[in-house]
């Protein structure tokens, strides 16, 4: 993935500038919560196939949605400048048009909402209204009068949406049900989640700040967000036990503590850097953890 640390960006084709500003390394942050949530439904006997695939698919189109959002918001409030350390953004960069990204919000936004409308027969009322609410908050994250990223709310939505609301609604879609477990579940995929945006604000603290973007990295300092990253790491690891002990989960999903080594490159990475640009790596790290997380706590249910 390019990466601009000042200067011109690199000369790319439209079809990769879409792949850019839809990030894919951000995309295990949609699937990884789908595919423990589905674990969970196997072990329960409640797990189905269709509704499984179009609540991946709606968690994709509305992390996409999410990208494309912020890519041109944050141009557009001048949260991206060419200081900025980070993939390159394609609206900042010129790659793309600021209308043509918008447009792009539209069109992913419109195939979630096509999504959503399946899930929602299969789900009922609380589908949609998680649904719209997502999409929603989506848009908003850096969108609208009141951007939550720009307040220091970003980690809040992250924890929500893609732990609590990930998990509780796949597992709905599919049992009918919202079960004690599925909501520890969201915790764990709420926390490592959340670390992802913690090291991508961590990486852009100074840069936030001087553009008048009020992250919680920029609200809690330096030593706060290594504080913050580790107490999430730290909840993540902590759910297989509390599942097992208490939810009478199979022995097999203490596999899960076994990703932690994984996590060990990018966390001393985190706690030890001197230069944001150092982050970089970190982040790609990060996200295969969270990939690799979810897929060990659902195939290790599933099979137990």
């Amino acid at each position: 993935m390019a990466a601009v640390v000042g200067g011109s960006p690199p000369s790319i084709s439209r079809a990769q500038a879409w792949i850019l500003a839809s990030r894919p390394k951000t995309l295990t942050a949609a699937a990884a919560p789908v595919l423990a949530a589905t674990g969970l439904a196997a072990h329960r006997g409640t797990a189905a196939t269709l509704p499984a695939l179009a609540a991946l698919v709606g968690a994709l189109l509305i992390q996409i949605t999410t990208n494309l959002a912020n890519d041109y918001y944050d141009f557009v409030h001048g949260g991206d400048t060419h200081e900025r350390v980070g993939p390159l953004r394609v609206t900042q960069a010129g790659v793309l048009s600021p209308r043509t990204v918008k447009r792009g919000v539209v069109v992913t936004s419109s195939a979630a909402l096509l999504v959503g409308v399946y899930l929602a027969w299969v789900g009922g009322w609380p589908i949609v209204v998680a649904g719209l609410a997502s999409l929603t908050c989506a848009i908003l994250y850096t969108g609208g009068p009141y951007p939550l990223a720009y307040h220091g709310l970003g980690e809040v939505f992250v924890f929500i949406f893609f732990g609590l609301v990930a998990v509780g609604g796949t597992c709905w879609v599919q049992g009918g049900v919202y079960p004690a477990d599925a909501l520890l579940i969201g915790v764990a995929m709420g926390a490592i989640i959340t670390d992802i945006l913690v090291v991508n604000n961590l990486r852009d603290i100074d840069t936030d700040a001087r553009a008048g973007k009020r992250t919680l990295a920029v609200r809690l300092g330096p030593t706060g967000t290594k504080a913050e990253f580790l107490i999430l790491l730290a909840v993540a690891f902590l759910v297989p036990v509390i599942g097992f002990v208490r939810m009478g989960w199979p022995p097999a999903t203490l596999a899960t503590l076994l990703v932690f080594f994984f996590a060990l490159a990018p966390t001393r990475t985190v706690l030890g850097h001197a230069r944001a640009a150092e982050l970089l790596p970190a982040l790609g790290q990060f996200s295969r953890v969270v990939a690799l997380y979810g897929a060990v706590l659902g195939i290790t249910l599933a099979l137990g």
